[in-house]
């Protein structure tokens, strides 16, 4: 056989196996596309209890309740047409309050709970830590003297 046509099959191999390797890890990822389920599509999708999945939407308001061994929470996540329990055990973060969004982390259990592993707790683009609410950046006036000269 010609050094030519070695080449050619060589190429075509190699061509066939990333098509290959690329098709394998798409249908992998197939159903992990998605960041996360809001509560309308988890209503829709047929999940089974236990499989680790990520939901995501907004904590609804007067949902948030935590039992009395203080780390055990009870709330409900919202988005426009569905909402879903949730219930988390564990030190919830700073910025976890009713009407904010959250990403939880977990499984639904057998009655249809979502139990979370893990929170993050997320904010708008409005968002001002604590520890500045009270400071107007608009009439604070600039120095000239930096570290940097």
């Amino acid at each position: 056989m010609k050094p030519k046509h070695q080449r050619l099959i060589l190429a075509i191999l190699a061509l066939a196996a990333l098509i290959g390797a690329g098709l394998l890890a798409a249908s992998a990822l197939r159903e992990e596309a998605s960041y996360f389920y809001t509560p309308a599509t988890l209503a829709k999708a047929d999940v089974e209890p236990g499989k680790a999945i990520r939901l995501g939407g907004m904590v609804q308001k007067g949902s948030v309740r935590r039992d009395a061994d203080g780390i055990t929470v009870h709330f409900i996540v919202q988005d426009r047409d569905a909402t879903q329990a949730v219930v988390y055990k564990g030190i919830t973060p700073d910025l976890f309050v009713e009407g904010s969004g959250v990403v939880a982390d977990g499984r639904m259990d057998a009655k249809g709970v979502f139990v979370a592993d893990s929170l993050l707790a997320k904010h708008d683009e409005n968002y001002v830590p604590r520890e500045l609410k009270d400071i107007d950046m608009s009439t604070a006036e600039h120095s000239k003297d930096t570290l940097a000269e």
